[in-house]
């Protein structure tokens, strides 16, 4: 890790790669991403115009380009000046350089606006941080149209395939590749939060593998309106804006305000899988709140599924016995258990104890949770409000409204204008009361539609909502956080629509998906683990689909074990031998857990070209390793021969091999290089592999 400053070039060195900068006429130049050069052998090139159609800034890589002048390409930042002007000139100004960062300071001079570009390194690690802070140091305002992260560069000429997916409510994370050829891929939300269809990330490889081929990433860490536009010029060059979504966003910058835009993750790996693994790290050392990043999360029971709206003290009660006896360590009542909420038709908003469903308030439950061994989490949905509550009959203005348009329900409900501070104290108020009253160690924080009617009576620049209204969830988390050290929680949006580092920065873990069907979380989960850290995510055991596609307990827990392990299945319709399965499989999860949490990811194969799942993870000392195999559900043609090559282990080591089905002895390096063959004959089969060095 080292920075460093050759005259007007700038060197970033990481543990294998070295980004370099230099400032020119034009601004910031990008010269470099990839293996280490000496930083004397750089120098910025002025290029000059070849035709009157082409502008030098066409030809030119930039670091952060706004919008004016000669630049017809995509910008990362334009600006309204008081004058009326949006032509936005950046010049070098000023560096400031650390051992860990470097500040490169852009100057509109005749504006008195001030960009901050700032990259940030990381102790043993290949990942820069990258972000901008922009700033009126004039006395009338700046209106931002735009304010991006990072401009991204990636070298060379070729085209690269860029992966993100393309997904949707219960069927996230769905992963696609596009060859980018030319023109312009973009993925973006503008829902309110990163929602369910597209990751706020950039992924290029030129051939992407597994093992092979250098990859690019750029992982925003927001939870809102994002945008990743990627682009191939005339010229064969490669580059991205990665951001904010300019769609309907402004912000007014008063003077001497300034603006910090969300961070970029940057980094090189070699192969997908070695990018995955590098941000799983790097996620659970740098991202995550530090109180539980490096704690084991515990095994969860929700009871969603089983009882619905349905929650009283005796039914809680009744399968918090059952959890408890199967080994769940943390028991979640979820939606219903306040004021009028029978259904989803009432009661958002009011967030008194329902008196006819626990007339002797929250305390019997958790302390009787408490007794059986578990710790006891509950449900919210701070942002909603139900038009058939007493919080919109006493405050219908606090909701994101238009007077003169009827407001959109969706799951019959409404969101509300956290932009106001008023709202914000009335969340707080509540959480911190209900945690303050209350042994609750866990919060499940659900965020269920998407904004519509964004009127803002309280805001001078309206288009201001997306990004205040997340920043005040972030903000809100953290108050709570200071004083409730040992509460846990989840960020959830009808799923995944919340499953984004931003969160992750504030929430300690996700829900990445309501759909919670074993065949279709395999996919959903390897998308996800493409850049999430695997500890954050949440997998239920269910019985979702149990009778459309049958597929065996064990089936269920070999999916589902290879994240956070929960269980949502009702408990008091499933039969002993389900039941004992049941704890089986989480006495052997425990044994596991700090692998699969916070070991090292391997997909080794996929059903798209193996017709079988085969993951891996090993801990960091290698000592321990767990391995699933699962089939399809269509192999009824013919036995499935396959042969299950063990990634990951120390060649050198003697490994004691057990499954459910067969136990042997290898060496790492045989099950590296030769592996185990094995016929899986019938569809939805399962095998774990847990391996002990000797």
């Amino acid at each position: 890790m080292k920075t460093q400053r050759h005259e007007n070039i700038f060197s970033l060195e990481t543990q294998n790669y070295q980004y370099v900068l230099g400032a020119g006429k034009s601004g910031v130049y990008h010269l470099h991403w990839g293996g280490k050069c000496r930083i004397e052998d750089f120098e910025t090139c002025e290029l000059s115009e070849q035709n009157s159609n082409h502008s030098v800034l066409d030809f030119t890589k930039t670091e952060y380009v706004p919008f004016g002048g000669t630049m017809y390409r995509e910008y990362a930042l334009k600006c309204v000046f008081d004058d009326g002007c949006r032509d936005t000139v950046l010049e070098y100004d000023n560096c400031n350089i650390k051992t860990d960062c470097i500040e490169i300071i852009l100057k509109d001079r005749k504006y008195g606006l001030s960009v901050s570009l700032i990259y940030k390194l990381f102790e043993n690690s290949d990942i820069i941080e990258r972000y901008a802070v922009i700033k009126n140091e004039s006395d009338k305002n700046i209106v931002l149209e735009k304010a991006a992260s990072a401009e991204i560069n990636l070298p060379g000429e070729r085209a690269y395939t860029i992966i993100n997916s393309n997904g949707s409510w219960g069927g996230e994370f769905r992963k696609t590749e596009q060859k980018l050829e030319s023109g312009t891929i973009s993925y973006e939300s503008r829902k309110g939060t990163t929602a369910h269809h597209h990751i706020p990330a950039l992924i290029a490889a030129e051939n992407p593998a597994e093992d092979t081929g250098a990859v690019y990433f750029a992982v925003l860490a927001w939870d809102g309106n994002f945008k990743v536009s990627a682009a191939r010029d005339f010229s064969g060059k490669t580059s991205a804006v990665i951001g904010l979504n300019d769609f309907d966003f402004s912000k007014t910058l008063e003077s001497g305000e300034e603006f910090r835009t969300p961070s970029v993750y940057c980094g090189i790996a070699n192969g997908l899988g070695e990018m995955s693994r590098k941000m799983n790290e790097f996620a659970v050392k740098n991202v995550l709140p530090k109180r539980f990043a490096y704690e084991n999360l515990p095994v969860l029971y929700n009871s969603w599924e089983a009882t619905g709206f349905n929650v009283n003290e005796a039914g809680q009660l009744k399968l918090a016995k059952k959890a408890a006896e199967i080994g769940c360590e943390l028991f979640v009542m979820d939606d219903g258990w306040f004021s009028s909420r029978v259904s989803d038709k009432s009661g958002l908003g009011d967030w008194d104890v329902s008196k006819i469903k626990f007339p002797r308030g929250l305390k019997p439950l958790i302390d009787g949770v408490n007794a059986l061994g578990m710790d006891f989490g509950i449900w919210v949905e701070p942002e909603m409000v139900n038009p058939i509550s007493e919080l919109y009959k006493n405050h219908p203005d606090w909701t994101y409204n238009y007077k003169t348009r009827k407001p959109n329900l969706l799951r019959n409900q409404l969101v509300l204008n956290l932009t106001k501070p008023e709202v914000q104290k009335y969340i707080l108020d509540f959480l911190d009361k209900l945690l303050s009253e209350n042994n609750i160690k866990y919060i499940k924080w659900d965020m269920n539609r998407p904004f519509s009617e964004i009127g803002t009576d309280n805001l001078k620049n309206g288009k201001e909502l997306w990004y205040r209204h997340t920043r005040a969830v972030f903000n809100i988390v953290d108050e709570l956080k200071k004083k409730h050290t040992d509460v846990q929680f989840e960020a959830c949006a009808s799923g995944g629509g919340r499953t984004d580092l931003g969160s992750l920065s504030h929430f300690d873990m996700v829900w990445p998906s309501d759909n919670t069907d074993p065949v279709d979380r395999l996919d959903i989960q390897q998308g996800y683990s493409l850049l999430y850290p695997i500890k954050c995510m949440r997998a239920w055991v269910t019985d979702t689909n149990k009778e459309a596609r049958p597929v065996s307990m064990a089936f269920r827990f070999a999916v589902s074990m290879q994240g956070s392990l929960s269980v949502g299945a009702d408990l008091t319709k499933l039969t002993k031998a389900e039941l004992a399965d049941c704890k089986k499989y989480i006495e052997l999860y425990k044994k596991i857990r700090h692998t699969v949490q916070f070991g090292d990811l391997y997909r080794i194969m996929n059903y798209a070209e193996d017709k079988i799942y085969f993951t891996g993870y090993v801990n960091k000392e290698k000592t321990q390793a767990v391995y699933f195999a699962c089939t399809g559900a269509n192999s009824f043609f013919n036995d499935r021969d396959v042969t299950l090559r063990f990634k990951g282990l120390d060649e050198n080591a003697v490994y004691n091999v057990k499954s459910e089905y067969r136990k042997f002895r290898k060496s790492g390096a045989y099950l590296i290089n030769r592996g185990i063959d094995i016929s899986y004959c019938k569809p939805l089969e399962s095998e774990i592999f847990v391996l002990e060095k000797e």
